[in-house]
């Protein structure tokens, strides 16, 4: 491994903008892949053409013109017999203008853009040819991820002469058997260099062998990444619980129903994990209204009984209240401190909470990511509870890790309600544990969902409008087109206002997120108490708000939300025996992409479907969120596309970490150099 300041033509400014691309050794360039490939040797017809993607085109000069303006520019139309493209030039010279005149046949090479006069190309190269000119012999180009000040030519220049002079010792980390029939050098040739007879959809689809070689590697390196997180994590000792006896037996005693199947199962996974003395790190997914709460609550008992605080991290401010409520519910009647810590928290009563947990005083203790701030420190912290993981990044639920006793690792349960395909659950959690809630409480009824355009909203407010009168309570949840929490409060302003104004003797509440924690919680306490029958809202209501008696969901512009977050809505209502109902408002005309979102939401209710369908419709960065998906930075692998050798990668990780110490760090340095420092042991 050599640094680039020893290749020609790399002096402290270019060794500087590489350094950009995170570029700072001959192996990291090698490792800089193409994210395209330019074709020069292939002539694509105008109506198969894709914007911002580069083309080689043939074509007849149909028109030429020089339109008004202040500098002398130049529009020249091209046409193929199947379509049209106009050339623009800004900068125009003899050599232009003597071989793009009327009549003329060019071949043209360029990027496709949207343009006045629809699809254009700027300043393209340019030749003017007779009818049997051959077609150039040449290379698929590759073309990489960059900067400004760096461009495309150099790149392949200083990729070439690494391939040349410093790519023949690198070292094979996979068993040969997993390597495609390609070595390293040979695959890394092959894509950086693709030989006259390439093919450029297998290329384009990632899929071509040598393509496939380095993927799996990628992956197979991610999935080690995992394994040495999770050999991290349990290196300290975890304290090693008995099965509650008493407060377990007395929080189910309180409830008006039993558990279901499922969830004493995963319950008993849980207590398994307990009883031994190194960590837990368990996923707990359950569809919408499973009651992946009261498996929280069951795990919580074992470490309490036995004199552990526990402490549960929420992602929003309401979705903590809503915990902390039912905590203080079931457990202060047995004479245990319930404890609440949130950003907003201020003055003395913060001080009040952060003696309490450092004191041990508090027994539970219910927040935000305040919880994980330097300044908060317990004195016995024995089981961390994340609820909604894809909110935080990996960074944020290690940190709680720190906060143990010295010598001792605290136990980690994680919840999510937002059920994540397979393939993100092994690439994303792959360092945990997963169990499954698959059952919902009985008496839940199923919800009908319809669709209804926006330009019907009055009909609905009338039926929602009758319906409350009767009675019933409904959500009406406000979104804009532009995704702001400000933006969304003001629409939920708004829509109050004219709510109120409209149905004054409908009781009509509002709850967004830019109110205090108070306000919201005594509106939320209102609707539960049904005191109000319709609540406006904006997506703050999205998890975790349980109000049984509300049977009817409207939500305005539905197109401009993911499956997950729709789910997530819908299922604020069928929490009770009533007959339920979703209205998604959509604002035409539609997108493919938004007709095939609100058909599926028509069609199931299964929550691991659709979570299937987001993550085809819009990858796993929307899914997760970006803080997670941020700790995976694929080069060459896409989940989606490559997910078929998930399982394997996973075997081979498995391997490498046991029988081939010494490649792990070797990998993890050659695909994830940047990886943060809890990735190694």
């Amino acid at each position: 491994m050599t640094a680039v300041h020893q290749l020609q033509g790399v002096g402290n400014a270019a060794a500087a903008m590489l350094e950009k691309l995170n570029i700072y050794t001959t192996d990291d360039l090698l490792f800089h892949l193409p994210r395209d490939y330019e074709d020069r040797s292939t002539i694509i017809a105008m109506n198969q053409l894709i914007v911002g993607r580069s083309y080689l085109l043939e074509g007849i000069v149909k028109n030429v013109d020089f339109p008004p303006g202040k500098r002398k520019s130049m529009a020249v139309l091209l046409d193929d017999d199947c379509g049209k493209v106009t050339l623009r030039f800004y900068h125009v010279y003899k050599g232009i203008t003597d071989r793009a005149k009327m009549g003329s046949r060019l071949r043209v090479f360029g990027e496709v853009r949207v343009g006045a006069r629809g699809l254009e190309m700027y300043h393209p190269e340019l030749q003017l040819i007779t009818e049997h000119t051959p077609l150039p012999q040449t290379q698929l180009t590759a073309i990489y991820p960059a900067i400004d000040g760096l461009t495309q030519p150099k790149l392949r220049e200083y990729v070439k002469q690494v391939l040349e002079n410093y790519s023949d010792n690198l070292p094979e980390l996979l068993p040969q058997k997993f390597t495609n029939g390609y070595a390293l050098k040979q695959a890394l040739d092959y894509i950086h260099h693709p030989p006259i007879n390439a093919n450029m959809l297998q290329l384009a689809q990632g899929s071509h062998p040598a393509q496939q070689r380095l993927i799996f590697e990628e992956l197979v390196a991610h999935q080690i990444s995992l394994l040495t997180r999770r050999a991290y994590i349990q290196q300290i000792e975890a304290p090693s619980f008995h099965p509650s006896k008493t407060f377990a037996k007395a929080l189910l005693a309180s409830l008006p129903f039993e558990m279901t199947g499922a969830q004493k199962r995963v319950s008993k996974e849980i207590m398994a994990d307990l009883k031994q003395n190194k960590p837990m790190l368990r996923l707990v997914q359950g569809d919408v209204g499973a009651g992946k709460t009261l498996v929280a609550g069951v795990a919580a008992c074992h470490a309490l009984e036995e004199g552990w605080q526990v402490a549960l991290m929420a992602p929003t401010e309401i979705l903590a209240e809503q915990h902390y409520l039912n905590f203080k519910k079931w457990f202060e009647p047995m004479g245990l401190t319930v404890s609440w810590l949130s950003g907003k928290q201020k003055g003395k009563a913060r001080e009040a909470s952060e003696q309490s947990i450092q004191q041990g005083s508090a027994n539970l203790v219910i927040g935000t990511h305040a919880l994980f701030q330097d300044n908060v420190k317990f004195a016995k912290l024995g089981l961390v509870i994340i609820d909604e993981q894809h909110r935080f990044g990996v960074d944020q639920r290690l940190a709680l890790r720190n906060k143990g006793l010295a010598g001792w690792t605290p136990h980690q349960l994680v919840m999510t309600a937002t059920p994540i395909p397979r393939t993100l659950a092994m690439s994303a959690y792959g360092d945990l544990d997963t169990s499954i809630i698959d059952e919902l409480p009985p008496g839940r009824t199923p919800i009908q969902t319809v669709t209804i355009p926006l330009d019907r909203r009055e009909q609905v407010l009338q039926r929602i409008a009758t319906n409350c009168a009767e009675g019933k309570q409904a959500y009406w949840v406000c979104t804009l087109v532009e995704q702001s929490e400000t933006l969304d409060a003001q629409a939920a302003e708004a829509t109050f206002a004219e709510m109120k104004l409209r149905f004054p003797e409908v009781n009509i509440g509002l709850v967004h997120g830019k109110m205090k924690a108070d306000e919201k919680q005594k509106v939320m306490q209102q609707f539960k108490n049904n005191e109000l029958q319709l609540l406006i809202a904006t997506t703050v209501i999205e998890v975790g708000v349980d109000v049984p008696n509300a049977s009817i969901m409207v939500i305005e512009n539905a197109e401009r939300l993911g499956l997950s977050q729709l789910h997530q809505l819908r299922g604020r209502v069928g929490r009770g025996a009533k007959a339920s109902f979703c209205a998604l408002l959509y604002k035409n005309p539609l997108s493919q992409n938004g007709q095939e979102r609100l058909r599926i939401m028509r069609e199931t209710n299964d929550g691991f479907l659709i979570a299937e369908k987001d993550l085809e419709l819009r990858g796993p960065g929307e899914l997760l969120g970006t803080k997670q998906t941020g700790d995976m930075g694929f080069r060459v692998a896409k989940l989606e596309r490559d997910d078929h050798l998930l399982n394997q990668a996973h075997f081979v990780a498995q391997q490498i970490f046991k029988d081939h110490p010494d490649h792990v760090q070797a990998l993890l340095n050659r695909w994830l150099p940047e990886a943060p420092r809890y990735a190694y042991v």
